[in-house]
């Protein structure tokens, strides 16, 4: 009998303590994305085909999925963003969905600790749900991806793509009105000549006042003791911007030379490139 619980007592402790690791069928991985000034992150799990149809079969239609393998998929945003015309406050969500062929609905739940769906499962918890159009894509994915694509300062396509399914979310953040208000606040201060400079070059890469972006810009440059050819650079661009293209054609000129005496080879082609474009345009 001793020998019996001796031999027992030996195998269990034989399990309990193997230290051998051996790797996730499903990887877990994290991404994290700057969308102008908004932090996003993902972390979820990638499965492989395998040889396995998906959807369909192993990932039914109809049926809530957690969207990966294991624990939930998580995205977190620093800031509210908008996704589909509705608000998701900041914070961190898991994420659901509903595949079918056509259009998946794609759900942010507030409970994040959870292994894939909750046997709980709680309608006040959803905080944002939605359809949206499934793409068909050619070349089949092997390993389930979540990836942030076309990125801009004001948004981001969250896609989700396996096998031969490929599921775009516009995901859109307040770059634009953060800039506008810290604009406001930092020139109405005794502003820096790098101040007006930085809020010139937002308003042209938005495309937006363009007058008033000249405006700073050329207060930059008159309060600059030496100013760099990448300032007269992005001077030269709002001149053209605001048609004030012999001004630009001048400002290019200074950008040039200045940029010819530093051998920065990438703003002599720049410059070269807008001087010949611009001349012809007075």
């Amino acid at each position: 009998m001793r020998s019996i619980i001796f031999t027992l007592l030996l195998f269990t402790g034989y399990f309990a303590f193997s230290q051998i690791n051996t790797p996730r069928v499903s990887p877990a991985t994290k991404v994290e994305q700057m969308v102008g000034l908004t932090e996003l992150k993902l972390e979820y799990s990638r499965p492989s085909m395998r040889g396995r149809e998906i959807f369909g079969n192993l990932v039914p239609f109809n049926k809530i999925w957690r969207t990966g393998a294991d624990n939930s998929t998580k995205i977190s945003f620093s800031t509210d963003v908008v996704i589909a015309g509705q608000i998701v406050n900041s914070g961190t969500y898991s994420v659901f969905s509903i595949p079918n062929q056509k259009e998946w609905d794609v759900i942010l739940y507030s409970d994040t600790e959870i292994w894939g769906v909750p046997r709980d499962w709680s309608e006040e918890k959803i905080v944002f749900s939605s359809k949206f159009s499934v793409n068909q894509i050619d070349k089949a994915v092997e390993t389930f991806t979540v990836s942030f694509n076309k990125l801009t300062n004001n948004d981001v396509s969250l896609n989700i793509s396996w096998e031969n399914t490929s599921v775009d979310i516009k995901i859109e953040v307040p770059t634009k009105s953060m800039v506008e208000k810290d604009i406001q606040k930092v020139l109405n201060n005794n502003p820096k000549a790098s101040d007006f400079y930085a809020a010139a070059v937002f308003y042209r890469q938005e495309n937006i006042m363009l007058d008033k972006a000249l405006e700073w810009m050329n207060k930059a440059i008159e309060m600059t003791e030496s100013p760099k050819f990448w300032q007269y650079r992005q001077q030269s661009l709002i001149m053209a911007a605001n048609n004030k293209y012999k001004n630009a054609v001048e400002a290019a000129k200074k950008s040039l030379e200045l940029a010819t005496k530093a051998d920065n080879q990438d703003y002599v082609k720049m410059n070269k490139e807008s001087i010949s474009e611009w001349s012809k345009k007075f």
